[in-house]
């Protein structure tokens, strides 16, 4: 979803493994090669952009994140709770 991130958390809540954030930022950083995984969306629960270093350049995550109409300051998100996707309201209930 455009304009919107969610965290690594919510990603392993969703799909039953709540307590695998680190797992999720695990498949984040190996997904960097994919086109269509938009891992630059995925932030710590705070919306800091704990991921940023596994992108090139210095600020890729940001700008890729600005460039979508999120706003950072400080490796922060800003408006947080307002840009936040929650997978586990918005889709359907995940099946493996």
């Amino acid at each position: 979803v455009t304009g919107h991130t969610t965290s690594y958390g919510a990603i392993a809540r969703y799909i039953g493994a709540p307590r695998s954030s680190r797992t999720v930022g695990y498949a984040m950083n190996a997904s960097h090669g994919e086109q269509d995984v938009p891992a630059q969306r995925v932030v710590n629960r705070n919306g800091l952009l704990t991921g940023k270093h596994h992108f090139q350049g210095t600020n890729l995550m940001q700008q890729l994140l600005e460039s979508e109409g999120i706003v950072v300051i400080d490796d922060k998100v800003q408006n947080f709770k307002k840009v936040y996707w929650d997978p586990n309201i918005e889709l359907p209930a995940f099946k493996e």
